[in-house]
């Protein structure tokens, strides 16, 4: 049954696929439920990843993409929620008179 576990992770086929020499694929189906919820799959990885860490095989680098984070194409012109900008009166500055120094020219 282990075999077929590795030959349907390897192979990504349906369940229903995996050939019978492996036995029953309802079967190798409910193996791999049964480790995945008593975290037997997470216990090898953490194992695995171990040995090969202290083997020094393992470069823990890690490099993101700005390509893959992008924004909800919606995300752009979202109503913000409270009073809107276009909605808002109109506010006047208060106009400075214009001195003899102040007019174009004046020098």
């Amino acid at each position: 049954m282990i075999n077929g576990l590795r030959w349907r992770t390897r192979a990504g086929t349906p369940w229903r696929d995996v050939p019978e020499r492996y036995g029953p694929w309802d079967r190798v189906y409910d193996l791999f439920r049964r480790w995945q919820r008593d975290g037997a799959w997470k216990h090898i990885l953490t194992e695995l990843q171990a040995q090969a860490d202290a083997k020094e095989l393992i470069t823990w680098d890690v490099s993101v993409d700005s390509t893959v984070c992008r924004a909800h194409q919606h995300a752009a012109g979202a109503a913000k929620r409270g009073i809107s900008r276009r909605s808002r009166p109109a506010v006047s500055r208060a106009n400075r008179t214009t001195t003899a120094s102040d007019a174009p020219g004046a020098a």
